[in-house]
């Protein structure tokens, strides 16, 4: 089974994984929920690898559907600890290019 690394993302996708460690320093966050879509799953402890070098927060990978922003993960709020950040990942950026 193939490992695959941040470069092998890197070459298609940007994360934006520096607004990401930024947004966790400045909002403290300790437990954060990283939500991946299908296609970027293979990705996700490579993420989590990289976010956890780079901050002091705990992550935690969703590996229930994700088809757009509007697809949150439910019954988040009963988590205990709570989540203090949700992030989700796209393969496509939210803006158009003109």
């Amino acid at each position: 089974m193939k490992k695959y690394t941040l470069s092998d993302i890197e070459e298609h996708y940007d994360l934006e994984l520096d607004n990401i460690i930024n947004t966790i320093k400045k909002d403290k966050a300790k437990l954060v929920l990283l939500q991946f879509p299908d296609g970027l799953k293979p990705y996700a402890t490579a993420v989590v690898d990289y976010l956890s070098e780079k901050t002091k927060a705990e992550f935690l990978i969703w590996f229930g559907s994700c088809y757009g922003a509007c697809d949150t993960p439910v019954g988040l709020e009963k988590l205990q600890p709570k989540i203090d950040l949700v992030v989700q990942f796209g393969h496509n950026s939210l803006m158009p290019d003109y």
